[in-house]
């Protein structure tokens, strides 16, 4: 077993490219940094990626590979008391083997079974581990524990901090996307008020989710951006951008990654504007956070405040009920809902499916089941209805405001929904998700965040065949929403009611 016998030894980690699997090697550097906390840490890559191993919280220096004959040089230069390749291509195991390093490690990434699966679907067990797994077994000669896989908010947050003025901010968060994104930017929103309490915050948000951030409590001012109804979207956007310039904040937040609306905060003026740096209007940025798939929604926009603050956990804010007096839900009596629909065709379980779980939560709770979703749904889940029989539903799709939709779900007990907006309600509100996932996986991020929550869902290659959905499978089986059982989901959401008395 090879051995590192210097307290504070110098580490060189081989992953050239690409960005997603530098992103991976996280973990590697965390472990080998919580073996040696007095190590230096470095890592060969192109030189395209040296910005983003920069922000890296573990990583001590960068060698940019510009040639063959340069990188052994630079390595041989550097002395190092370990070499180990995580890219596994000839030229990096060259490199290891010529390399004057003591020890040497290697991760191999399968490449022949890679090949046999894609082009004829030749199973190995080869590829039944993640990346990720592989590259920690790789540590294992050194004795290095593998501690958390996960990436962390911690991993990436070493993003140049901007200077603010001192005394009380004006900033302003920027989040037009769809209903799901929004609630998933709460925490974000809580997290801005814990950091600067003093600082009056303006979203700017759809009409539709407006309601979202209004629960929230959190929002000094909504700005209602109206692009999908305006007759104009280019007046409507001068007509924003002005509201915004004349407000003269001193931040924007951005997590929503569309070219408008980076272009929306660089018009206004905003001096400070952090956004993705996937971010399709990454130009008009800033400051650029690196967008990674392998964190939950939730904690990628939590890291927008990396360049802002420290310690970044933050729990979802409560959704304050509507002020008055108390009024009763619009769901009294029900224990379980369901959200069946979807924009998105290929997120639709099968409406006989939904209608068989329906009638099996009405018998389990004694109770009607809550069936919510939008206008363009009814007709969807009056089927759903029908076939479930309408003494078992309590049926309010279309029927509720925002507001009225949240005050619906938060007396469940538990919630069942397709990869969608009401999902991420329920788990703001703190009521069991169990997500029913078909054309997207959890990997994406957007699963129900929290562990009373749960995913349903079929292993298949295909997936994910799509970032949100699509119209109708791309292959023409739909074998990941049709494979999953009734009783699969039932046991998932009847795990999460109350026992029975």
């Amino acid at each position: 077993m090879p051995e590192i016998a210097r307290p504070d030894p110098r580490i060189l980690v081989i992953r050239m490219s690409s960005l997603g699997d530098i992103i991976l090697t996280a973990p590697v550097f965390r472990a080998l940094k919580a073996k040696w906390p007095a190590s230096r840490l470095e890592i060969l890559v192109k030189p395209q990626f040296l910005g983003a191993v920069s922000k890296s919280a573990f990583i001590d220096g960068a060698v940019p590979f510009t040639g063959f004959l340069a990188a052994l040089r630079a390595i041989d230069a550097a002395a190092y008391d370990a070499v180990i390749d995580l890219h596994d291509t000839p030229r990096s195991r060259l490199l290891t083997l010529l390399a004057r390093a003591p020890v040497k490690l290697r991760y191999r990434k399968a490449s022949l079974a890679r090949r046999l699966f894609v082009n004829f679907r030749i199973p190995s067990p080869a590829l039944e581990k993640h990346t990720l797994d592989k590259y920690l077994e790789t540590l294992a000669p050194l004795g290095v524990a593998p501690g958390s896989a996960a990436p962390q908010l911690g991993d990436w947050t070493q993003a140049p901090k901007p200077l603010l003025k001192p005394g009380p901010l004006k900033l302003c968060l920027l989040q037009t996307a769809f209903l799901g994104d929004c609630v998933l930017t709460l925490p974000l929103l809580k997290k801005l008020k814990e950091l600067f309490p003093d600082a009056a915050v303006t979203v700017v948000t759809r009409p539709e989710t407006s309601g979202v951030f209004a629960a929230s409590g959190l929002a000094a001012e909504i700005l209602e951006d109206r692009k999908k109804t305006a007759p104009s979207a280019l007046a409507e956007f001068r007509r924003l951008a002005g509201e915004l310039r004349s407000r003269r904040f001193d931040a924007a937040i951005v997590p929503h990654r569309s070219l408008r609306s980076a272009l929306l905060a660089w018009r206004a003026g905003v001096p400070v504007r952090v956004g993705f740096s996937s971010s399709a209007g990454s130009l008009f940025l800033t400051h650029k956070v690196p967008f990674s798939w392998l964190l939950h929604d939730l904690e990628r926009n939590l890291a927008l405040l990396s360049p802002l603050a420290e310690n970044l956990k933050s729990a979802f804010p409560g959704l304050k009920p509507p002020a008055g007096p108390p009024q009763p839900p619009p769901s009294a009596g029900a224990a379980a809902g369901v959200n069946p629909g979807s924009a998105w065709p290929t997120k639709r379980w099968p409406a006989a499916n939904w209608a068989r779980l329906v009638r099996r939560l009405a018998a389990r709770t004694g109770a009607k089941v809550l069936i919510v979703g939008g206008p363009a749904e009814r007709d969807w889940n009056a089927e759903i209805e029908r076939q479930a029989g309408p003494e078992h539903c309590l049926n309010l799709t279309g029927k509720t405001t925002m507001p009225e939709l949240m005050e619906a779900i938060r007396p469940l007990k538990v919630f069942v929904s397709n990869d969608s907006g009401p999902m991420h309600i329920a788990s703001a509100l703190g009521v069991p998700a169990v997500g029913v996932f078909g054309p997207t996986t959890r990997e994406l991020g957007f699963f129900p965040y929290g562990e009373a929550n749960a995913v349903v869902e079929t292993p298949l290659a295909c997936r994910p065949c799509a970032l949100h959905g699509s119209k109708k499978c791309p292959r023409g089986h739909f074998l990941c929403m049709r494979l999953l059982t009734v009783g699969e989901v039932f046991d998932a959401a009847a795990a999460r009611l109350p026992a029975k008395e």
